[in-house]
């Protein structure tokens, strides 16, 4: 199983990390978490997320080689799903943002409102994607540490996007409005 858990988090971080690399290759910096020049409050809500979101990652990984599994084998496949199904929410969601994808507020960067693919049934498959797979290796590898940096760092990525909701609301205005009136936050049309 630790095999399994290894390769939901490389996959996840492959996308992540490879998604930076092509996008630094065409000089857009996707990376924009917590480096605002104004130190004001989306600044910090983004730095604590930033700490939330790699120190998760440390925490799931001591999780998988030292913690033995806790849970009943029924919660520990579902684990192994939601994983599974977590990074290719990520990869879909990250492949159809194309180039407008930022991790963090970008301000000063020009991008397109994307509504098409996964985003016609959920306004935030990115996070989505995240929180699957920070549940799913939770369910795999259970352990209070591990449940509290998960909870953590899926409360600040909430926090985070409602403060891009309120970024893309004034920029894209009524679009924006438009399509949240349409699609959920997290998964499903209204």
């Amino acid at each position: 199983m630790e095999i399994l858990g290894v390769v939901i988090l490389v996959f996840f971080y492959s996308v992540y990390l490879g998604k930076m690399v092509i996008q630094r290759k065409k000089g857009i910096q996707t990376d924009q978490i917590a480096k605002r020049k104004k130190k004001d409050k989306q600044f910090y809500i983004e730095l604590i997320m930033k700490f939330a979101t790699y120190s998760v990652v440390l925490v799931e990984s001591i999780s998988i080689f030292v913690i033995e599994p806790r849970l009943p084998q029924i919660l520990i496949v579902f684990g192994i799903f939601l994983g599974i199904v977590g990074d290719f929410i990520f990869m879909i969601s990250v492949v159809t943002m194309k180039d407008s994808w930022r991790a963090g507020l970008a301000e000063d960067d020009k991008t397109e409102m994307i509504t098409s693919g996964i985003y016609q049934i959920s306004r935030n498959p990115a996070f989505l994607g995240f929180d699957c797979v920070y549940l799913g290796i939770l369910l795999m590898f259970f352990n209070i540490p591990l449940l509290i940096f998960s909870v953590f760092a899926m409360v600040m990525l909430h926090i985070q996007i409602l403060q891009e909701e309120q970024y893309l609301t004034n920029v894209f205005k009524d679009d924006y409005i438009n399509y949240k009136s349409q699609v959920y936050r997290y998964l499903g049309r209204k």
